[in-house]
């Protein structure tokens, strides 16, 4: 892979990862991470120009996918979990 394909793609990755993130529900949040992380992870030893660009246009939708739900969410929030509201351990 080229070197500012490379870039491109971290971008990509990094922009999906911030953006899911912003997931108001725990299970959203969580779920999406792990897809995202799983995702480049399987394909980070492509090799053809041509699957690496349609892996890239699949995750620029998928980006645009989750600022939208992210939106949505945003709209109609819920209570937080109650794993979320655990404070962290004083050491």
């Amino acid at each position: 892979m080229a070197a500012s394909s490379r870039a491109r793609v971290l971008d990509l990755y990094r922009a999906m990862l911030r953006e899911s993130k912003q997931f108001s529900a725990y299970n959203y949040r969580t779920y999406a991470i792990r897809k995202i992380r799983d995702a480049f992870r399987e394909n980070k030893n492509m090799k053809d120009p041509v699957e690496i660009q349609a892996l890239v246009n699949k995750a620029k939708r998928d980006l645009e996918m989750i600022r939208r739900q992210v939106h949505i969410g945003q709209l109609y929030s819920a209570d937080k979990l109650i794993i979320e509201n655990q404070e962290k351990p004083k050491t």
